[in-house]
């Protein structure tokens, strides 16, 4: 059944979202993303006490694809 729409106004939409209007069978948004932390990252609660001299976090990636979207 056609859908009947009035006027939209669009803001802003993030990368990994949809935007339709009118009839749609299927969605299926797709995104990645590659994440680097070092030593003592994503540590959450209270009196947390980390001690890192000296922290590296080698990020070089040879082959550049970890996991192709297609």
């Amino acid at each position: 059944m056609p859908a009947k729409v009035g006027a939209v106004k669009v803001i802003n939409i993030s990368s990994s979202s949809i935007f339709n209007i009118g009839d749609v069978y299927s969605m299926c948004p797709e995104s990645n993303a590659k994440t680097y932390a070092g030593g003592g990252s994503f540590n959450t609660g209270d009196g947390i006490r980390i001690h890192l001299n000296n922290s590296n976090t080698n990020v070089y990636d040879s082959d550049k694809v970890d996991q192709s979207i297609s």
